[in-house]
């Protein structure tokens, strides 16, 4: 009895110590309205949302296994004798960042599944940014006023390529040193000052004896902070802006309908967290990646055949390959036009077309509304196919990537399957693009056949006099709701062949996005329902 009271008195107590510490918090910083406020959040329910929280927990997975390896890792590139326990490698010469792997791997406990969990949650990280940021692009979530986030993304993704490849040279064996042996091609091939870049970077001439150290804390320290800093600011402004979400029955531009964060989206949350530790868990212990066992230490005058770096790089490989052997001369100096175009000229015309999109789209439709419901790809048959034309561009070059093995296993000469990647890049885009248009006309047509005709029951009649039809039932309101509202921007008129060049190109450019469409049946009412729904946020509510 006396041990019951004890208990429970300290047990007030502490309750009593807790509210008090609330208290005096609560009156120096707003908790509780701040908390309130965001535990209220509403959330739209829907599948792709998730996406963005797999790279989140990726990311997560990555901080606690990189840290893990980091008390082990050494990022020497002393010579040492490795004399560890895969026999295969005693006796051999080779640096200390590849002996410390060796020994993560074998002789760490824990250490192989840890750094294979760290290698294949860097592959999902990358993926699901990717396969996010087109979620995004697809639906129009990139409007305003959602732009700087956008940029916030790309940047994210840039940050993700950088970081994979660092984590990927660490190792030092014969695999990563060959990706970095390319990469020191591709800086000195920048005109002019390549070589004092290259001199640079490697502390001298290659390999140098500082590039594992300078990537080492490029990747523990540098990048991932960077990430971390704008992860912050990214979901800050998710809450901040609100999110978008698909057109239903009693969804419209001017609110958001989701369950709150607490208890119950937070509760899927944790369950999808869970989930992204346990599948990364088990790929890590039954699917190899990177054995650098196999690969042996780096040696700067050899290379292994099948040599191919990650996926989220391999476009810049197949792009090395594809390019003609075109150099100049001028004033004494070597332009490699073959290493410089592909290696570091198209990625950066890539990332630009992505950090200004938003912003061209933008001008050519003259839309300054903000826009909080997502677009069906269909609905914007010129968008979807201009991103399809852009995955077949970068898959065609991931492939040419590894033309190498293609010709290996299928007995194709190497120089016609080069050739062939070579008109497929470029005629492949423009296909995929006319097709994906066309598609997504067809789809809106049969949109519209479904709103005049109804949905087929699968029960067809005959009329006394013979004739056969299949019965149809109107399309329920849910799926007409999501058919109907829908925001397209109208065509820019014409300014005359006597407007500036910029305001007819203009022109031009928003009839090729938004000529061709399908319209719905829709009677005026629907019409004055409809652009109700999509009305913008920030106008003045009408006068009744």
């Amino acid at each position: 009895m006396l041990f019951r009271e004890r208990r429970a008195r300290i047990r007030g107590q502490r309750r009593q110590a807790a509210v008090s510490s609330y208290a005096a918090m609560d009156r120096r910083a707003p908790l509780s309205e701040l908390g309130k406020e965001l535990m209220r959040k509403a959330f739209p329910d829907h599948w792709s949302f998730l996406l963005g929280e797999i790279a989140l927990y990726s990311f997560l997975v990555l901080l606690v296994t990189g840290s893990y390896l980091a008390l082990f890792f050494d990022p020497g590139l002393t010579e040492t004798v490795y004399t560890g326990s895969y026999e295969p490698l005693q006796g051999i010469r080779m640096s200390t960042a590849y002996a410390s792997t060796l020994e993560i791997s074998f002789d760490v406990r824990g250490g192989l599944l840890i750094r294979q969990m760290h290698h294949w949650s860097a592959l999902v990280f990358v993926a699901a940014i990717a396969v996010h940021m087109l979620r995004i692009f697809f639906t129009g979530a990139f409007r305003r006023p959602r732009e700087m986030n956008w940029m916030i993304g790309v940047t994210l993704f840039l940050l993700a390529l950088l970081e994979g490849f660092a984590g990927y040279s660490l190792p030092d064996d014969l695999l990563s040193g060959t990706g970095l042996r390319t990469s020191d091609s591709i800086v000195k091939s920048v005109p002019f000052v390549g070589t004092y870049l290259s001199f640079f970077i490697w502390d001298g001439a290659y390999p140098g004896d500082a590039i594992i150290r300078r990537l080492y804390i490029l990747h523990v320290l540098f990048v991932p902070g960077a990430i971390l800093a704008l992860i912050v600011v990214h979901l800050l402004m998710v809450v901040y802006l609100k999110h978008t979400q698909w057109s239903a029955p009693g969804k419209t531009n001017r609110n958001v309908v989701g369950p709150p964060l607490f208890p119950h989206y937070t509760a899927k949350s944790v369950g999808l967290l869970m989930a992204v530790f346990g599948v990364t868990a088990v790929m890590g212990a039954t699917a190899q990646i990177n054995p650098v066992w196999n690969y042996g230490p780096y040696r700067p005058d050899q290379i292994s055949t099948d040599v191919q770096p990650d996926w989220y790089v391999g476009f810049l490989e197949g792009a090395l390959r594809l390019m003609p052997p075109l150099q100049t001369t001028v004033a004494g100096h070597t332009i490699m036009w073959n290493v410089f175009l592909p290696a570091l000229v198209l990625p950066a015309l890539l990332f630009l077309v992505l950090y200004t999109y938003p912003y061209f789209e933008r001008w050519i439709t003259g839309d300054l509304m903000e826009h909080h419901l997502c677009d069906r790809p269909r609905d914007r048959p010129t968008r979807t196919g201009l991103g399809v034309a852009a995955i077949v561009f970068y898959a065609v070059l991931l492939a040419a990537g590894g033309n190498d093995v293609i010709s290996l296993v299928f007995y194709i000469p190497l120089e016609g399957l080069i050739w062939f990647f070579r008109v497929t890049l470029i005629v492949g885009p423009v296909i995929a693009f006319v097709v994906t248009k066309r598609i997504c006309l067809a789809l809106q047509s049969h949109d519209r056949r479904l709103l005049e005709e109804g949905e087929e029951t699968g029960l067809v009649s005959q009329s006394p006099y013979g004739a056969i039809s299949e019965t149809h039932e109107p399309v329920d309101a849910k799926r007409r709701y999501r058919l109907l509202v829908r925001a397209l921007p109208e065509p820019l008129a014409h300014p005359g062949p006597s407007a500036p060049r910029r305001h007819r190109l203009r022109a031009r450019l928003s009839a090729w996005f938004y000529r061709e469409r399908v319209d719905m049946p829709t009677t005026p009412e629907e019409r004055l329902q409809i652009s109700g729904k999509t009305l913008d946020p920030t106008a003045a509510p009408e006068k009744e």
